[in-house]
């Protein structure tokens, strides 16, 4: 049955004429006349950039990820770039992961970038996504591209935009490439290649960046330390293999078991239900490794290798998994500590983190005398508040969602440099008798104790993208008043740029980028943030509750306090 629906019928048709393949053609008529609602899918609307680039769904449409979009997209950023920088040799590099496609798709991107006379330095073989920031910088390119969907299911890819100082694309750039690209027509796109301007690379890249992290991830740890450290390590059949084991070996730790069954680079995961690190159920083969052998420590990274999950031993010698919360203030309690042994905070420093992310990482930062930036969700807005600010350090900074930055040779998240980091930590702990998990308890003790937790709900297509919308629209009309029996004291509207004070009935401006995000804090600091996905057809709700926490033995039971409040708050704003 053909679809009802003339506007989505004349757009598919659009895609049927020479221009395209025989095998999209073959797609396009399958769809109009047996599968009308994938046809609307498809063609609903053109796919758009997010916090992560453009990604979504393989296939024909406007609405899918498949050559002539990224094809366009391509084309578009190659007219900018040529007007961006006028008279010069504009130079991209381009890089993809393991996922279905990957290698062609990217063929097809520097091949519309060479048709554009510019010049291209293509991934000879899969790399991981940081490597992908590093060599920006490290050929001196103009731009660079990744052919990636992060940890999302097979049928997922994507499309990743980086900018000259490796960071990836923000405004004004993001929204003038956007421009570029709607204002073309598919007939306009360069797909002949120009195969003198495309050079493969892979050693000399890997041995710099292979270089750059271990000189950024590694600190004074002793040798005897490292070689004692018995890591468990898991690529999910992702990019991380090419790298972050060569990075452990040179950094000195040679005590590392990898999760054989997941070594193999494979766009179906086949042996997870999700290759994302936040979810417990990706890291279950390590963890039932761990358990064989007595590691201390289990490290996974999602496909693209720019995030890691972390698990370590507790008090009780029980392997448990850390949230990217917990990863993140560990982290960046070494990195202070480090600065500080070293005498090199001099009060032009700073750590950054996101509005989403836990309220605990402005007080550790704060206690060292360290300047802390908040930024929205994604990192490139803490890779854009690096080259705002040349007159201050970056020492370090994450997000909740299990990704973190170690200094600035890398402007995005960094499984491979994070990776290193978490082993030197827990190998100095262990070597002074304590441990990662301790750490994290002893940090509790000096800066409250917080508990958070997202809930994520899926809404997929054209109906879940209505009720995203709609939620947040019931949100800023009928807003809460009181969580869990404790006043709202103040809302941010990221998205009108207001923060407004219940109590006194005051507003003040954000100054930060508009975006879509509601934050509401309670008297008593309980903070929930809602958002809907850049990436993923989802509204994600985040919720922070705290307390104090006087002795890291009590830790079990005051956890469980701020758990049950939690729970409590789920039930009450009918969370899920």
């Amino acid at each position: 049955m053909a679809t009802n629906k003339p506007e989505i019928l004349q757009k598919a048709q659009a895609w049927l004429t020479d221009i395209f393949d025989a095998d999209t053609k073959t797609e396009i008529n399958r769809l109009i006349n047996d599968d009308p609602g994938e046809l609307e899918e498809s063609f609903y609307k053109n796919a758009e950039f997010g916090t992560g680039g453009m990604r979504g769904v393989m296939g024909v449409g406007t609405n899918r990820i498949n050559k002539y979009t990224l094809g366009k997209n391509t084309q578009g950023l190659s007219d900018y770039l040529k007007k961006s920088f006028p008279g010069e040799q504009v130079k991209v590099a381009v890089a993809y992961d393991c996922r279905h496609n990957s290698d062609t798709l990217a063929k097809v991107v520097a091949d519309v970038f060479s048709a554009n006379d510019i010049k291209v330095y293509l991934f000879s073989e899969l790399r991981p996504t940081p490597e992908l920031s590093f060599a920006v910088k490290e050929l001196d390119c103009h731009c660079g591209i990744v052919l990636t969907a992060s940890h999302n299911p097979p049928e997922y890819n994507g499309y990743k935009v980086y900018w000259q100082d490796g960071g990836q694309l923000v405004p004004p750039q993001d929204k003038e490439v956007i421009e570029t690209i709607n204002n073309l027509d598919y007939t306009e796109v360069k797909f002949e290649a120009n195969e003198s301007l495309i050079e493969k690379i892979d050693k000399k890249v890997d041995d710099s960046f292979a270089k750059a992290s271990v000189e950024n991830g590694s600190f004074d740890t002793s040798a005897t330390a490292k070689s004692d450290l018995k890591v468990v390590f898991t690529s999910l059949h992702g990019t991380s293999i090419t790298m972050v084991p060569e990075v452990l070996e040179k950094a000195g730790f040679s005590n590392v078991h990898i999760v054989e069954e997941q070594r193999e680079p494979d766009g179906n995961f086949p042996t997870v239900k999700s290759p994302n690190p936040e979810e417990p159920e990706a890291l279950k083969m390590a963890l039932e490794k761990a358990e064989e052998i007595n590691a201390d420590i289990v490290i996974g990274t999602d496909p693209d290798c720019d995030r890691l999950g972390v698990a370590v031993r507790d008090l009780d010698g029980k392997m448990v998994l850390l949230n990217g919360n917990q990863t993140m203030l560990v982290m960046t309690w070494f990195l202070l500590e480090e600065w500080k042994k070293q005498d090199k905070i001099k009060g032009s420093e700073f750590v950054a983190s996101t509005i989403v992310s836990t309220p605990m990482m402005k007080n550790l930062t704060e206690s060292y005398g360290v300047e802390y930036k908040e930024v929205l969700t994604g990192f490139k807005w803490i890779a854009k508040l690096i080259k705002d600010h040349p007159e201050m350090n970056f020492i370090g900074g994450g997000e909740e969602s299990f990704g973190y930055m170690v200094g600035d040779f890398v402007r995005d998240k960094d499984a491979v440099t994070a990776t290193l980091l978490a082993c030197e930590i827990a190998a100095k702990m262990k070597a002074e008798g304590k441990s990662f998990y301790q750490k994290l308890l002893e940090l509790y003790t000096e800066h409250g104790l917080f508990r958070e937790e997202l809930i994520s709900l899926v809404k997929k297509g054209i109906k879940g993208e209505q009720e995203i919308k709609q939620m947040l629209v019931d949100l800023r009309e009928n807003p809460w008043e009181e969580i869990d029996g404790e006043k709202v004291v103040l809302v941010e509207d990221y998205h009108a740029s207001t923060a407004k004070n219940v109590l006194e009935r005051k507003e003040s401006v954000i100054d930060i980028p508009k975006s879509n995000v509601l934050i509401y804090y309670t008297e008593n600091g309980t903070k929930i943030a809602a958002r809907p996905s850049g990436t993923e057809p989802k509204i994600k709700f985040y919720i922070s509750v705290n307390s104090q926490l006087d002795d890291i033995h009590n830790y079990d039971a005051e956890n469980q306090k701020l758990s049950d409040k939690i729970a409590r708050i789920k039930d009450e704003l009918k969370l899920g």
